[in-house]
């Protein structure tokens, strides 16, 4: 049986001209990304989808940002995400001139254990 085919995030058209498709593990890469780098009302009619995570990258990296950062993260993911995934860990790490934030999750639909990785620098 063949892996189910979902939508890719952004929404776009193919080169064949239909819809582009992404595997479950990419479609869910794509939906973390886009809740995490979407402000809130930057969306007309959901202006109350995203995380806000955008709006640190001029604030001083510092302990408490990445405290605050996995706060936002982790809450943003369960909000927008806990029909497809189970967010299980968010590590966040400040050093130096970069911020990362590593996502452990369990997508529901596979029951698979997956980890995401963003890095922010300054």
């Amino acid at each position: 049986m063949t892996e189910p085919v979902h939508f890719a995030v952004p929404y776009r058209i193919a080169a064949d001209g239909r819809t582009a498709g992404a595997s479950l593990d990419e479609h869910v890469r794509d939906l973390i990304g886009l809740v995490l780098f979407t402000y809130p009302g930057e969306r007309v009619n959901r202006p109350d989808f995203g995380s806000g995570l955008k709006q640190l990258v001029f604030a001083e990296n510092a302990p408490e940002l990445a405290n605050a950062t996995q706060h936002l993260v982790q809450s943003s993911l369960q909000r927008w995400l806990s029909d497809l995934i189970e967010v299980r860990a968010v590590d966040v790490k400040s050093s130096d001139s970069a911020l990362t934030v590593l996502v452990q999750f369990r997508a529901l639909e596979t029951d698979e254990v997956r980890v995401v990785k963003l890095v922010r620098e300054a």
